[in-house]
């Protein structure tokens, strides 16, 4: 792997794939220009657009950065993707064709779960879900491992896909849809960033990849800093319990913004009829977990082996972020000389308790 803190030289590569054997099987060697798009929050988890004087039908294609540093040759896979839309730009002398292409999980999204399909309670989970993968989708999957099973029988919804069945399935045993490099799809742990391992630190030193704008975000609209839980006994008799987050040094308290905002639980769930120190610590629990901040970091880097997903370290000092644990959750990839990555991260922090 080359040292992506150096120069190098850099070029890319387009390939059609075999969606049955997922290998290169035809160098395309008329394409423009490519834009890769990785996103957390899309269905499919990302797309690309690609520009060539080739016209294609739906293919798979493979879009490598091949660098060259010290005189040694690699190349990095950026993405397989499925061909779908074209646009036809003819100037007069030459047409160009404009596609837009999405991850092999657009096979899940276009086909359904026959009516009425469901998977029986007390079953393995991971492995009933690789095996129904073997049945309806064509690229290669890298099988999840995990010991629970169904407590209840797991049913298909009449307008499911089987991207929506499939993902709302692992979700029960505590995993979601992800993609490696080949676009071969894995099974990621939910986890929260606090307890990720950063793969990459981002800083502001000579060897730095980092481009020096960086724009933040956070909203404390709607973190409440007064919490009041209601419990009801019977139709005569309620307790109610108020906590205040009334700390200078915090930024959503009533000190601070000087005005309350407040939630209030009116059907909190206990175990048994809960005592008053058990409904203060609710209430404290609660205002704890809604005072939760997340932060949004918009910068731009060189490219290195970072997809969405991971967890990265921000060290930059003029910015005032020291050692930020951030998980990335968007990449926009320009596939010219220089790779630029415009990316999102996010990272939360705690303002009371």
């Amino acid at each position: 792997m080359p040292d992506w803190t150096r120069g190098m030289q850099q070029t890319f590569e387009y390939y059609e794939v075999d969606p049955d054997s997922w290998l290169d099987i035809r160098r395309l060697d008329h394409v423009l220009s490519s834009t890769v798009t990785r996103e957390e929050s899309s269905d499919t988890l990302g797309n690309a657009t690609i520009e060539s004087t080739d016209e294609f039908d739906e293919i798979y294609v493979r879009i490598y950065l091949k660098t060259i540093q010290d005189g040694i040759e690699e190349k990095e896979s950026l993405g397989t993707f499925l061909i779908q839309t074209p646009y036809d730009n003819y100037n007069g002398r030459v047409h160009t064709f404009s596609y837009d292409a999405y991850t092999p999980l657009l096979e899940l999204k276009d086909s359904m779960p026959p009516i009425g399909y469901y998977v029986a309670k007390g079953v393995n989970i991971m492995d009933q879900v690789y095996r129904i993968f073997f049945d309806v989708y064509r690229p290669p999957v890298i099988a999840g491992r995990s010991s629970e099973t169904l407590e209840n029988d797991f049913i298909a919804n009449s307008d499911d896909n089987w991207l929506t069945f499939l993902s709302d399935l692992i979700a029960n045993a505590g995993f979601v849809f992800g993609l490696d490099e080949l676009s071969r799809l894995i099974f990621v742990p939910t986890q929260d960033v606090n307890a990720m391992q950063p793969i990459w630190e981002f800083n502001d030193d000579n060897s730095s990849i980092l481009y020096p704008d960086i724009k933040m975000e956070r909203d404390l609209y709607g973190i409440p800093n007064v919490v009041e839980v209601v419990y009801t006994k019977n139709q005569d008799a309620s307790v109610s319990v108020r906590v205040v987050n009334d700390d200078p040094g915090s930024p959503t308290s009533t000190a601070s913004r000087g005005r309350e905002i407040v939630f209030r639980e009116t059907n909190p769930t206990f175990n048994g009829t809960p005592s008053m120190i058990e409904i203060t610590q609710y209430a404290k629990d609660l205002l704890r977990n809604k005072s939760t901040l997340e932060y949004k970091l918009q910068y731009k880097h060189g490219y290195c082996p970072v997809r969405v997903g991971d967890c990265v370290l921000l060290n930059y000092r003029r910015a005032n972020l020291i050692n930020v644990k951030a998980k990335v959750v968007s990449q926009s990839i320009t596939c010219e000389p220089g790779c630029p990555v415009e990316e999102t991260a996010v990272y939360t922090k705690n303002l009371w308790g």
